[in-house]
C-alpha cells in the first residue's frame, strides 16, 4: 500500500508510521519539517503547512491517508483540496473531546451530539471531521480516541501514574477507588488506523480500551514495578477543595459529579471492537511505559502538562484527616 500520513513524527504519528513500515508499507510523510527530522530515514518526506501551503501534495496519488495532525477544519479542506481524489481512503484521528458533553454515569456512542461552534479544540475538531466526510463522503474513518498513553508521549500526563508508583511509599491516589478510566495505547490506535486503511473502513468509531477501575489500574502499576507503593485515596471533593486540578493535575482523574465531563471516561467502544480493534493487557502498556527513555525528537517535541508535584502532593498527603 502507498500510504501518505499527515505528521508522522509526533506521539501517535510515529506509532503509526513505525507500524505501516512493518507491514512493508510505502510511507510518505507530509508535515512541516520541525520535528523528527532524523526519524524513518527510508520514507519519503513532503513539507507543507495545513494553515498554508500544502502544495506538495498536489498530483499526487495515494492508496490511502492517514491524518494523525489535522485539528480544524480549514486544514482539512486545504489536505483534501491539494490532494483531490488522491487521497484514497482516508482515516482522520480525531478525539472525544468533539462530543458536546459527557453527563455524569451515562455511557455514550458514536451518536451523542457533537461539540457546537467554532471555538475549542472539541469544537474545532468536530467541524474538522465535517469537511472530511463532506469531501470524502463513504470513503473516511473517523477515530475518536479518548487519553492516548504509552512511548513518546509528549505531555506526561499517564507517565505520572507508572512513574509516580514506582517511587513506593504513601501515593495520593484520587477519588472512588472502583471510579472506572479508560485509555488507548499507541501502539494498539496506530495499528488499528493503519487495519482501517488497509480495509477501507468507512464510518465513525470511539476508539478507546476497555474501562477498568482506578484501583486495578493503580495496582497494576505496583505489581509490573515491583514497589512498596501504598494508596491513600482522598474523595472527589477533598481533591477540589485543596485545588487539585482534574484531568492534569492527577491524570485520568475527573470528579465523577461534574455535569459536563463527569462521565467522560464512559466511552462505548462495541463499533471499534467490530472493526477490528485490540487492545493489549495495561502490563504491557505499563511495562512499555516505565521503559521508555525519552529520546532527542521526544525532548524536542515535550509539551508537559502540570501534574501534581511530589512537594505538593507530600503536603496533601501530610494534611489531617477525618
Amino acid at each position: 500500500m502507498n500510504l501518505l500520513v499527515l505528521g508522522g513524527t509526533i506521539f501517535l504519528g510515529r506509532h503509526v508510521v513505525a507500524a505501516a513500515l512493518a507491514r512493508g508499507h510505502r510511507v510518505t510523510l507530509l508535515n512541516r519539517g520541525r520535528h523528527g527530522t532524523a526519524l524513518f530515514p527510508e520514507v519519503e518526506r513532503l513539507v507543507g503547512d495545513r494553515d498554508g501551503d500544502m502544495r506538495a501534495l498536489q498530483g499526487r496519488v495515494f492508496d490511502a491517508t492517514i491524518d494523525c495532525s489535522g485539528y480544524t477544519p480549514e486544514q482539512v479542506v486545504r489536505s483534501t483540496t491539494a490532494l483531490g481524489d488522491g487521497a484514497g481512503h482516508t482515516v482522520f484521528v480525531s478525539s472525544i473531546s468533539a462530543y458536546a458533553g459527557f453527563a455524569p454515569d451515562r455511557l455514550y456512542d458514536e451518536t451523542a451530539p457533537l461539540a457546537a461552534g467554532h471555538e475549542g479544540y472539541g469544537a474545532l475538531k468536530a467541524r474538522a471531521e465535517e469537511a472530511l466526510l463532506a469531501a470524502r463522503p463513504g470513503q473516511a474513518a473517523i477515530v475518536r480516541p479518548g487519553l492516548i498513553v504509552g512511548p513518546h508521549d509528549p505531555t506526561g500526563r499517564f507517565d505520572y501514574w507508572p512513574r509516580r508508583v514506582v517511587r513506593g511509599g504513601e501515593v495520593l491516589a484520587p477519588g472512588r477507588p472502583e471510579r472506572p478510566v479508560q485509555f488507548i495505547d499507541a501502539c494498539d490506535l496506530a495499528a488499528w488506523c493503519v487495519d482501517l486503511a488497509e480495509a477501507r473502513t468507512a464510518g465513525t468509531f470511539n476508539a478507546v480500551g476497555p474501562r477498568m477501575p482506578m484501583r486495578e489500574l493503580l495496582e497494576i502499576c505496583r505489581d509490573v514495578s515491583a514497589s512498596d507503593a501504598r494508596f491513600t485515596w482522598l474523595s472527589d471533593e477533598t481533591l477540589l477543595a485543596l485545588d487539585v486540578a482534574p484531568w492534569t493535575g492527577l491524570p485520568l482523574w475527573l470528579p465523577e459529579s461534574d455535569p459536563a465531563f463527569g462521565g467522560m471516561l464512559l466511552a462505548d467502544l462495541s463499533r471499534a471492537r467490530a472493526a477490528g480493534l485490540r487492545t493489549r493487557d495495561a502490563r504491557a502498556t505499563i511495562a512499555d511505559t516505565l521503559a521508555w527513555t525519552p529520546d532527542a525528537d521526544d525532548l524536542a517535541a515535550a509539551r508537559p502538562v502540570a501534574t501534581l508535584s511530589a512537594e505538593r502532593e507530600a503536603e496533601i498527603l501530610a494534611l489531617p484527616r477525618p
